[in-house]
């Protein structure tokens, strides 16, 4: 039989467990929608509501992207990669590593726009390597880092935000760095 500080004990660890659950997915909604908004996509709105996808797949959160660019852009099979890259290394920032099952979607997604650009299985590897390299670099920018932080804190308190209100968090830092 239990006593009631293990029961209490237990109770505790698993709200602490649910919320850095929350928080996990919060960053990498997050990094999802800075790095979009500092290539010059819109956002729609940023959720760590868990959905279901088309194809019934369940997902812990979303950012979604307008349709269209507000700047033109270089390279919008790399750009695309960055944005999906970004989750999960700003997820990494609060967990410590990268959940390749919990990016498992986004990783996919980025082998399917990359195996178009690199001929063989080990140029995509380096390839992508490269890219997070990059998206590591660029999240890593205090007003980005800062951004993906007031971001995260937004959704765990709200759950969802407007795409106006992740841009005027985003302004906000950046040009506060």
């Amino acid at each position: 039989m239990m006593n009631d500080a293990t029961q209490q004990n237990e109770k505790t660890s698993s709200q602490i467990a649910a919320f850095d659950a929350i928080m996990a997915t919060a960053y990498h909604e997050a990094g999802h929608a800075v790095m979009a908004l500092s290539l010059g996509r819109s956002i729609q709105k940023v959720t760590v509501s868990p959905t279901r996808t088309a194809h019934g797949q369940s997902r812990l959160g979303v950012c979604e992207l307008k349709k269209g660019r507000s700047k033109k852009s270089k390279d919008a099979v790399e750009d695309d990669t960055l944005i999906l890259l970004a989750g999960m290394v700003a997820e990494a920032r609060f967990t410590g590593s990268y959940c390749h099952q919990g990016a498992s979607q986004d990783l996919r997604y980025v082998q399917s726009l990359l195996s178009n650009r690199a001929g063989n299985a080990r140029q995509i590897e380096r390839l992508q390597r490269r890219l997070l390299d990059k998206t590591e670099h660029l999240l890593l920018e205090p007003g980005h880092a800062k951004a993906i932080q007031q971001i995260a804190n937004e959704l765990v308190e709200k759950t969802t935000i407007s795409g106006r209100a992740a841009r005027h968090f985003y302004d906000q830092c950046v040009a506060s760095k």
